[in-house]
């Protein structure tokens, strides 16, 4: 089961926090939160995954999706605080080049 703990920051900036495993069954639900916010005007997003233990390939197609609809959309998707596991599955498959993860929510912009 994963949560999800969404805010927006002053400077605003979307930040989604994915509390679990990010997989088949919980990437819907991400690619849902990136949604709402882009309708609310919010294209600035960056997905902590401090508390995101781990993620399978339709977590990573949800953080792709939800990139290029923030790029569609004029704005950016940025990861923060990836987990060891995290920044091993990046860096398998290369995406750490396209989602280029940063160490803190405040270091995304």
């Amino acid at each position: 089961m994963i949560e999800f703990k969404n805010e927006t920051l002053a400077n605003g900036v979307g930040v989604i926090r994915p509390v679990g495993r990010l997989n088949m069954v919980s990437a819907p639900h991400l690619g849902a939160n990136i949604d709402a916010l882009i309708s609310d005007g919010t294209v600035r997003l960056v997905v902590d995954l401090a508390g995101t233990d781990f993620i399978d390939s339709s977590g990573l197609g949800a953080l792709i999706t939800g990139l290029k609809k923030t790029r569609q959309a004029g704005g950016d998707l940025r990861l923060a605080n990836p987990t060891a596991q995290i920044t091993a599955v990046l860096e398998m498959t290369n995406l750490n080049r396209v989602l280029q993860p940063v160490a803190s929510v405040d270091g995304a912009y």
